[in-house]
């Protein structure tokens, strides 16, 4: 048998969620499902197809940091969101997922580590580990409403640490990074020699107002290396249009010395696509119509699902400010998968939290992007369920 890499040696055995829902799906169940992430499925605003149908699509002209034009349009989005950069310091990628890639691959040598938040997406383990580098993971404690905790970042490095990965609002718990948190961050990694990375693709999609937001890293004067990204797929609901970009700050000769390694990365995979960045402007220009549309469906089953808690209910939702899902609480027993398993014979396709490292009891996580009717059809077997 040929010999493959340990960094592809993932567990691939299906878990009893993952059966249950093959078997379902094998028998023809109607499902209503509260999974879903993909917002060209839901009946959202898309824009305009001829956007990327140009002759000019068929030129090439192969800018690693991406084409100017391009870039200028990220700039110009940026500036909306109160983030005044230059076009100068963005580099684009195919997708946030890339650009961590290639932020690993900046930063860090094999057996080197990176700090990331838990609860959060169940993505890094495998990025962090087709690098070759190590995940080891901070506590965002229940306690500051899933907040930043300085003092757990700083017990969770060593001196291999070479960067603070944040989340920003947190996905799937809702909570927005403010001025104080960044402040202390900005000072530990300064202190200990660590960059910071900040994913912002959910950024956009606040459902209210709070003091000290900070809505992006971007633009702000830190004294470390700063990384923020974000792209197409959340910001203009177009994950198929494979586009992201980050935008890289920091001290001056820290910061240009980046740029430069970055280019030389961008160079060697060219992986961006003409034609979208070609229609970058074009696309840009949807957002407001996309965003406006997916606050109201999101706030509006958000409100619905806090509509159906019935009083004296044993489980409840945890308090968010932002993004596309809700997290529940429920009771320990029977737990998450005995619950996720319920609501399946129900129709009822659910997350549990622990996909997500979440260890704040036991939780579920659903998504608020699917139309208000089908959401509304979910709640009443949602509701009988979580009451047994």
């Amino acid at each position: 048998m040929s010999s493959f890499s340990i960094r592809t040696q993932f567990p691939r055995m299906l878990n009893p969620l993952a059966k249950a829902l093959a078997k379902r799906q094998a028998q023809g169940g109607s499902l209503v499902d509260l999974t879903e992430s993909n917002p060209t499925r839901v009946g959202l605003p898309l824009p305009e197809p001829g956007l990327l149908v140009t002759p000019a699509a068929f030129s090439y002209e192969p800018e690693p940091a991406g084409l100017p034009s391009a870039r200028e349009a990220v700039a110009s989005h940026l500036a909306t969101r109160g983030a005044v950069v230059s076009p100068k310091h963005l580099i684009l990628s195919a997708s946030t997922s890339e650009a961590y890639s290639w932020l690993f691959k900046l930063l860090c040598d094999p057996g080197d580590n990176v700090l990331v938040p838990a609860p959060s997406y169940p993505l890094f383990q495998y990025l962090t580990r087709l690098e070759g580098v190590e995940l080891w993971p901070y506590r965002l404690p229940r306690a500051h409403g899933f907040g930043l905790d300085v003092e757990a970042i700083a017990a969770a490095r060593d001196v291999r640490s070479r960067a603070v990965l944040v989340v920003n609002p947190g996905n799937p718990t809702g909570h927005y990074l403010h001025k104080g948190e960044l402040a202390a961050l900005a000072e530990l990694c300064a202190d200990t020699d660590m960059a910071l990375i900040s994913d912002e693709v959910f950024s956009d999609f606040a459902w209210d107002e709070e003091p000290d937001r900070v809505a992006t890293v971007a633009g702000h004067s830190l004294p470390m290396l700063t990384f923020s990204l974000s792209g197409l797929s959340k910001v203009a609901g177009q994950p198929g249009l494979k586009v992201g970009w980050m935008h890289v700050g920091g001290p001056m000769a820290e910061r240009d010395e980046a740029l430069a390694r970055l280019e030389l990365i961008a160079d060697t995979y060219l992986s961006v696509g003409t034609p979208v960045q070609q229609a970058l402007p074009g696309l840009l220009a949807h957002v407001p119509r996309f965003q406006a549309a997916l606050l109201e469906r999101v706030k509006e089953n958000r409100r619905r699902l806090v509509a159906a808690r019935p009083a004296g209910a044993t489980w409840d939702l945890v308090p968010a400010h932002g993004g596309w899902s809700a997290m529940l609480r429920i009771p320990q027993e029977p737990g998450e998968e005995a619950t996720c398993l319920a609501l399946l014979d129900e129709g009822l396709l659910v997350q549990p939290g622990y996909f997500y490292d979440y260890d704040g009891g036991a939780g579920l996580v659903l998504s608020l992007l699917p139309p208000p009717d089908v959401f509304e059809a979910a709640l009443s077997p949602l509701v009988r369920v979580l009451g047994r």
